[in-house]
């Protein structure tokens, strides 16, 4: 394809035929002390789920973030790759705010919530003014250097979201659609003019539409 060429990268058609579930489970991340380290993780209020030692040669610590489907691995054995070389690994959530006031509370160096207005552009202080999804930002890095990269996600793209599976991972997102839910729902009681009855499968159509990238009920 020639670099004139436009091509949409957005979401690839599944094919027909379903094929065996493969699910991301663990991220390696490379440390230099695995003390110093667990103590960041835990202190970032995330699970500890293992802490594995086999003579001096081999550690492995397993850590997981608040609902993520996905852990982390660091210790001694477990990767080659210099200590700090993770970069720009991305923690998603549904209010850039909230997750970085969190974090300062933890202790931990956050960099301010930015934005940008256009794809290349550099970077605007403040999440973006309209709330769009993908387009908010926040970073902090652990003690040997491996960066994080906060990014607020409330709908996702078409295509982004297995329809027949759409979920909530935790009460403060699961409200977050809520709110979301009920200021559009107001704004369809505006245009029909009356008190709608049906709004909990309004809510219901809207909040599961919102999630999977399909059209929005108006």
């Amino acid at each position: 394809m020639s670099s004139t060429q436009v091509h949409d990268e957005t979401a690839i058609e599944p094919p027909r035929t379903r094929t065996v579930d493969m699910k991301l489970e663990v991220i390696v991340i490379p440390v230099a002390d695995v003390d110093r380290a667990k103590r960041f993780y835990g202190g970032l209020g995330w699970r500890l789920d293992a802490d594995f030692v086999k003579g001096d040669a081999f550690r492995v610590v397993q850590f997981t973030p608040p609902s993520s489907p996905c852990s982390i691995h660091f210790g001694n054995g477990v990767t080659s790759a210099e200590p700090g070389s993770a970069q720009r690994m991305y923690l998603i959530v549904s209010d850039i705010e909230a997750a970085r006031a969190e974090l300062v509370e933890r202790g931990v160096d956050v960099s301010e919530v930015f934005h940008r207005a256009a794809v290349g552009e550099g970077p605007l202080s403040g999440p973006d003014p309209e709330r769009r999804s993908y387009n908010s930002f926040a970073t902090f890095s652990d003690p040997d250097g491996n960066s994080w990269l906060l990014q607020e996600i409330t709908a996702r793209l078409p295509g982004r979201v297995d329809t027949d599976d759409t979920t909530f991972t935790s009460s403060t997102e699961l409200a977050a659609a809520l709110r979301r839910a009920a200021a559009a729902h107001g704004e369809h009681e505006k245009r029909i003019g009356h008190h709608d009855e049906g709004w909990p499968d309004w809510y219901a159509e809207y909040m599961v539409a919102e999630q999977a990238g399909k059209e929005l009920p108006s």
